[in-house]
This record gives structure tokens, C-alpha cells and sequence, in this order.
């Protein structure tokens, strides 16, 4: 899966200590469809996906997020993915671990991440229990301090290493 490594395969810390996914996405516009999406782990784990998108773009996400969208490492280029198979990426990746913290910095990342999590009229793909926890960070922005500016990835390891390096 050039998604990541799937979390069944991982070694999840033992004992009290919760696993960390810090979020981030990208979407075409205010409301518009989710493009892409990306967690970073405080253990390192790292996974994105982008997904297929129809209709027209804003000239902002044309020009700053659109030509960036594949600007990741080899092994996590994902390819163009249905609604239903991003979703099922995430179940999978987080199948491993009961007890998923999921944390972002702004509401609609939370907001994105959850409503693909439901693939139709009263169904949601299987997810352990999830935790979530809203974290603005006032004088921070995770694109200017990202390496790749409105990547899903890069903005998910600017949120990541500024948390951990404030802790």
C-alpha cells in the first residue's frame, strides 16, 4: 500500500501511553471535496492518501495545493482513490491500535476526517474507538512552517514537530 504501513504491523507503546495522529487535509475550497489527507505519528508513522475529485477548482487550490498534491516521499504517493477506498485505507491503518488519538489544528481537518469515515446512509467503515482532540495553536500556522506548504503530509509533520517541541 503506498499508503504507509498498516498499523496491525506496527509496535504501539505499551502500557498508558497514547499513540498521537496529528492531521492534516486539503480540500478544494470553503466546503468544497476533500483532495488529500495525512497523518503523522508521533512514533514517526507516517500515511497519505489523495483522493479523485470532479468539478472545478478554485484558482488558489489550482495554483498552491493542486502541482503539490504528490510531493512525498516515493513509498507514499498515493494514487487517486474513491471515497470508499480511502476510507477503507483508514480502517486498515488504524485496525492495529485501540485506542487512536487524532489531533489537528484546525476544525475542518476533524471535520474532512470524519465525514469520510461514513460511505453511506447510516454506514461508516470499522474504526477502533477514536479520540480527538482540537488543538489551535494561536501564532502558528502549519503551511508557512512547512517544507511543502498546503501538502497534506508536510503540514501534518509541521503540526507533529511543533507539538512535540513544545512539550
Amino acid at each position: 500500500m503506498p499508503q504507509g504501513q498498516t498499523a496491525p504491523g506496527r509496535q504501539l507503546p505499551c502500557g498508558p501511553a497514547t499513540l498521537r495522529y496529528f492531521l492534516d487535509t486539503e480540500y478544494y475550497g470553503w466546503g468544497g471535496a476533500l483532495l488529500s489527507l495525512a497523518v503523522a505519528a508521533d512514533d514517526g508513522e507516517e500515511w497519505y492518501l489523495t483522493l479523485d475529485w470532479s468539478g472545478p477548482l478554485e484558482q488558489w487550490v489550482e495554483r498552491n495545493v493542486v502541482p503539490y498534491l504528490d510531493t512525498v516521499p516515493d513509498a507514499l504517493v498515493s494514487p487517486r482513490m474513491s471515497r470508499a477506498d480511502a476510507a477503507r485505507t483508514i480502517s486498515h491503518y488504524l485496525a492495529g491500535d485501540p485506542e487512536p488519538l487524532i489531533v489537528a489544528d484546525w476544525p475542518e481537518d476533524l471535520a474532512y476526517f470524519n465525514a469520510l469515515l461514513v460511505t453511506g446512509p447510516g454506514v461508516m467503515t470499522e474504526v477502533p474507538p477514536l479520540r480527538f482532540q482540537f488543538m489551535p495553536l494561536s501564532g502558528f500556522s502549519t503551511a508557512a512552517n512547512s517544507k511543502v506548504p498546503h501538502n497534506a503530509l508536510h503540514d501534518a509533520r509541521s503540526l507533529r514537530d511543533h507539538v512535540l517541541s513544545i512539550e
